[in-house]
């Protein structure tokens, strides 16, 4: 009898598991943020190297722990101590770290601009001041901790944290004509940089970029809002073959309160996507790329003497990628990352650009550099010698030996080391772990303490029908060797036939494939396998971390290779004998909807139907720094541009096809949708689409998220499984 009861309690238990086990992901579930991680959120190593900081968004506070105990030493400021601050959004220090700038009531500009209300807040004094009545961009303190340097309306200020007084150094800043201090539209959102201004060491000179827009042609979009008539917004924004901002570089000197330009009359029609101090406080280095980007000159001006030298020259037959690895060390000698060997690797230079040695080399990629510790002599940096999907840490002597694998477990790893290069916190994520942060020794990557997971969402997935991420190598027929995964409906059986659904975002050195935790579009192809659909993701010839051939075959052809890969990816996959090649369809965002778009019209005897979101709809309507990298200019490329527009193949449309746009999208225009809508109506040809008032490139906001994806799932259903 006994027996019986425990043989009932069992069973009762494993009926429960498998009910559990069968629940289904709901598009709610994944908006709301259901399966969200934790992270650690806005670390800070202190100058010590023994402590570090992090936000804590929940109580409102900045808390300092100790590396080695992972306790909490103290609460260096809290906004409910601060009468005239109610919360803070962001925090930096200066470089003594005895003060702090806190960001109050911020607001987007574009994707990386911000405007907000700032305070100083003084750690012995408890006293925070307001840095400006009106909102403003970019507060930097001053080296020496006495000064904070900040734009208002595209001018140049400078704060006097012991007498309060504010210093106008720039007085021609007009909104679409001139800025001083922060980037335009186009560099903030392709050279990834909003502070255009530099301190130098001794606090006493600033570097600034100044960007004449006047002739650059604007861009205006009709804001519907909720007013009886729309607004509409103007900006500068250059599309390729189009009017640039001149830019020019400015030197503040603070003592003699007077502005000098730095000449740079031998170049014509270039840019400045970096300028950075040496450790010499006369001395800036200003990074000088031509329109084409396949010329760069690292260059050193001298503020005392008035001379420039370029030290280095980095040319490529394709394009040379801006980054911001570059490093002074203690002697002014640099760090460099390049491609010119055929993978991207780091080099050190003298200071005066005499080549010192390749410190990393081999066919792989470094993927980050962390930096150099005098100490030790030893370069850390995150690559994929352990795989193109995977990232590892490493460290190795500066002059190329005794390199040292830190990571030990197989997935994506990243680094953030203490201010000496004692401590490392290690960020582990893998396609089966959500992450993993964890304390270890610079040294040797020992563990020395685990600091947090996500072990719970991991466990609350258990609940639900998941199907595992497969990784594995797609050649095509033309011999191409391409990173894959795939996710099966979780009752699959191979005697049946299941449509497919690819994804692809395919842009310049992107990745798709990766062996990393779940985003939220991994919950969504979940909930998709779980309709009986299998997704694929193919990246292909064009993305990243393989070498420069593979990613650089693609130059002056955006949209053809890619696409190529994308058409002979499915029919790979429609020869498998589960799958129904005849039910295969692709969709992707921004330049995945410029692929999708191409394929379904390219590969009209392939895909059944097409998802584009946000999509470039031709090259002829996006930027000058993004599409002439890799395409060079419309007058001088014009068939590359028309060639492999989606808009310009219109008339091949035979299956089923969705486009969306937001109207606020300052990124992709809507024109790329409502001309690619244009084209398709004087072609006769039927479509479905979708429009988002007022949503930007993102396309969100209260239930908007939801909306979309509940629209694609509809039409993936009426389409792949009708």
């Amino acid at each position: 009898m006994k027996l019986k009861y425990v043989f009932l309690f069992v069973f009762l238990g494993l009926a429960n598991l498998t009910i559990a086990q069968q629940k289904e992901i709901t598009l709610q579930e994944i908006w709301s943020g259901a399966f969200g991680t934790r992270g650690m959120d806005v670390l800070h190593s202190m100058n010590n190297g023994q402590q570090y900081t992090v936000l804590n968004r929940g109580t409102g506070s900045v808390d300092k722990y100790d590396y080695k105990t992972l306790q909490k030493v103290e609460t260096i400021v809290s906004a409910s101590n601060i009468s005239e601050i109610s919360s803070f959004s962001s925090y930096s220090f200066s470089d003594d770290e005895s003060k702090l700038i806190l960001a109050t009531e911020v607001e987007p500009v574009f994707r990386r601009s911000r405007l907000g209300i700032y305070f100083v807040y003084d750690i012995a004094s408890k006293k925070a001041t307001k840095i400006s009545d009106k909102k403003i961009q970019e507060p930097t303190f001053s080296p020496n901790g006495k000064k904070v340097a900040y734009v208002y309306d595209n001018n140049v200020y400078v704060k006097d944290l012991m007498s309060g007084a504010s210093t106008q150094i720039t007085t021609d800043g007009v909104k679409n004509k001139i800025i001083n201090g922060v980037t335009d539209w186009v560099y903030e959102e392709e050279f990834s940089f909003v502070r255009a201004f530099q301190w130098n060491a001794a606090s006493d000179h600033i570097a600034f970029i100044r960007f004449d827009e006047t002739d650059v042609p604007e861009f205006s979009m009709d804001v519907y809002g909720s007013k009886l008539y729309p607004q509409q917004h103007v900006f500068k924004y250059p599309k390729a073959g189009e009017k640039n901002a001149d830019v020019s570089l400015h030197l503040y000197n603070l003592n003699a309160g007077k502005t000098s330009k730095i000449d740079l009359s031998n170049y014509n029609d270039f840019y400045i996507p970096r300028i950075k101090w040496t450790n010499d406080p006369a001395v800036l280095s200003v990074q000088v790329i031509n329109r084409h980007q396949n010329e760069l000159d690292l260059m050193m001006y001298n503020a005392a003497t008035n001379q420039k030298s370029v030290v280095l020259k980095e040319t490529d037959k394709a394009y040379v990628d801006i980054t911001d690895n570059l490093t002074f060390l203690a002697d002014n000698s640099f760090i460099w990352t390049s491609e010119k060997d055929g993978f991207n690797h780091i080099y050190h230079y003298k200071k005066d650009g005499t080549f010192i040695n390749q410190v990393t080399k081999g066919p792989w990629e470094v993927t980050n550099y962390y930096g150099y510790d005098e100490d030790s002599d030893r370069v850390f940096y995150q690559s994929v010698e352990n795989g193109s999907v995977n990232r590892d840490i490493y460290a190795v002597k500066i002059n190329g030996k005794k390199k040292k694998r830190l990571s030990t477990k197989e997935g994506t790893n990243s680094a953030k080391f203490s201010a000496n290069f004692t401590y490392y916190i290690n960020t582990f994520t893998s396609a089966t772990t959500p992450p993993e942060y964890s304390l270890h020794w610079a040294k040797n990557g020992k563990l020395e303490k685990e600091i947090k997971n996500n072990a719970n969402v991991k466990e609350k997935l258990g609940n639900y029908k998941m199907s595992k991420k497969e990784f594995f190598t797609l050649t095509t027929a033309k011999g191409h060797e391409l990173n894959a995964w795939m996710i099966k409906p979780a009752d699959f059986e191979a005697s049946k036939k299941y449509p497919v659904l690819m994804y692809q975002y395919s842009g310049p050195g992107s990745q798709q494939v990766a062996n990393k935790w779940n985003s939220p579009n991994d919950y969504w192809y979940q909930l998709l396998a779980q309709k009986g659909i299998i997704i694929v993701c193919v990246d292909g010839r064009g993305t990243g971390f393989k070498g420069a051939d593979f990613k650089k075959v693609t130059y002056k052809e955006l949209g053809k290779y890619e696409v190529e890969d994308q058409i002979d990816a499915a029919i790979e996959l429609g020869k498998r004998s589960y799958v129904d090649k005849d039910r295969i369809g692709i969709w992707g965002w921004s330049y995945g909807g410029f692929m999708s778009s191409n394929c379904i019209l390219k590969g009209n005897d392939v895909f059944s139907m097409a998802i584009a979101v946000a999509p470039v709809t031709s090259w002829r309507f996006y930027d000058t720094i993004y599409t002439e990298r890799y395409m060079q200019t419309p007058q001088e490329n014009a068939s590359g541009y028309d060639d492999n527009s989606p808009i310009n193949h219109v008339k091949k449309l035979k299956g089923d096809y969705l486009v969306i746009h937001g109207t606020g999208d300052d990124n992709v225009h809507v024109q790329n949708t409502m001309r690619m809508i244009d084209a398709l109506i004087k072609a006769n040809k039927q479509f479905d689409w979708m429009i988002y008032p007022d949503k930007n490139h993102g396309i969100y906001g209260g239930y908007t998220r939801l909306h979309l994806y509940t629209k694609m799932t509809d039409f993936i259903e009426n389409t792949l499984l009708k």
